[in-house]
């Protein structure tokens, strides 16, 4: 595979520092541009981030010394640099769908973590073992949007990524239906315990969003390609309540599910333990080895220790057992930073440049 070389488009936030991390040593991506508000534009990334990173490594020396570009006003200098972006920026939604548009009228394809064009149709939304499929859209949206390479893929949310991928691989013995309750790291909102204090030794209740997105988007991510656009799927019907708790990163997932079919807890957990999509498929440099691992603890998965799993990429599953109002149910565990974020991005990119997306 050749090297890419890539920007990151709101490189100061907490997810656009993970994007440094993971592509300052990526086997495919050199990053060649960092870009940022008017605020951070002119300063080194080691100043921009000074006394605001918030990851546990340190800044990677490639990034540095590299200056930051303001996001809007230098895109035409930003575009001749990159192959593609990377975007994570902290906009008001529709300023971030123009902003992404507009990088893709120049020419350069975006993969984004933003959710403002999550329910655009003909916008692909992939999580890579699921429904790399719906990257057969983006010739679509190149001809609404009058580009020959130029477009726009999404990641879907963090939220859902420690339990759509499990029922997922059971969605063909007839999901019909399904509670959700997540408990969710403070990471994704961006914070750490330094700068909430307030979370220690707190839940909060509400999370703005998300529960909109953890019951629709999955919805999408199960549909169809027709006429065009991404038709979301009508079934099954999920119903979600999403908290914040005082974990740094990981959100955890208790699903309660409903099938057409009984269908033995063994052979869900086989269903999981062999299951593998097309990232693995194309052995992507950030593809977890194995997706869904099963734990067979009763304590497991566990936030501090599994979240972690395979870099990060993984999802644990554990405690699947008879419940006595819905069929089955089972918690789910996925980084959300990692896997729920940057290293999904990451990921999408790394399909998109296989399967010839980014030429």
């Amino acid at each position: 595979m050749k090297k890419f070389r890539v920007g990151i488009i709101g490189c100061t936030g907490m997810v656009g520092q993970r994007f440094a991390l993971l592509l300052s040593r990526h086997p495919w991506f050199e990053i060649t541009a960092l870009a940022a508000s008017a605020r951070s534009a002119g300063r080194t990334y080691g100043e921009a981030v000074d006394g605001r990173w918030k990851m546990t490594e340190p800044v990677p020396a490639c990034c540095a010394g590299m200056t930051v570009m303001d996001a809007t006003a230098e895109i035409d200098r930003i575009v001749e640099l990159v192959d593609f972006v990377f975007c994570a920026v902290d906009m008001k939604k529709d300023d971030i769908r123009a902003l992404e548009e507009l990088y893709a009228k120049h020419e350069c394809p975006v993969v984004s973590n933003n959710s403002a064009h999550r329910w655009t149709p003909d916008v692909p939304m992939i999580i890579p073992e699921i429904n790399a499929a719906h990257a057969e859209v983006i010739p679509y949206q190149r001809k609404r949007l009058g580009t020959s390479r130029g477009f726009i893929a999404v990641k879907p949310n963090c939220s859902i990524q420690g339990y759509v991928p499990a029922l997922h691989a059971l969605r063909d013995l007839g999901l019909e239906r399904a509670v959700v309750c997540t408990y969710q790291a403070i990471s994704g909102a961006g914070k750490t315990f330094r700068e909430w204090p307030e979370m220690i030794d707190n839940v909060i209740p509400y999370i703005g969003g998300e529960e909109e997105k953890s019951e629709k988007e999955p919805l999408k991510i199960w549909g169809s390609l027709s006429g065009g656009i991404i038709v979301p799927a009508e079934a099954p019907a999920i119903t979600a309540q999403c908290i914040r708790v005082p974990v740094t990163d990981g959100h955890m997932a208790a699903v309660f599910a409903t099938f057409t079919e009984k269908v033995p807890c063994e052979e869900m957990i086989a269903r999981w333990e062999s299951y593998r999509g097309r990232a693995q498929e194309l052995a992507l440099p950030s593809a977890p080895k194995q997706f869904l691992h099963y734990f067979t603890e009763e304590n497991r998965p566990q936030t501090a220790l599994d979240r972690d799993l395979e870099n990060g990429m993984a999802v644990s599953l554990g405690r699947l057992r008879p419940d006595t109002q819905y069929d089955v149910k089972f918690v789910g565990l996925a980084h959300n930073t990692m896997r729920g974020a940057a290293g999904g991005a990451v990921l999408t990119a790394e399909l998109l440049c296989a399967e010839g997306y980014m030429d």
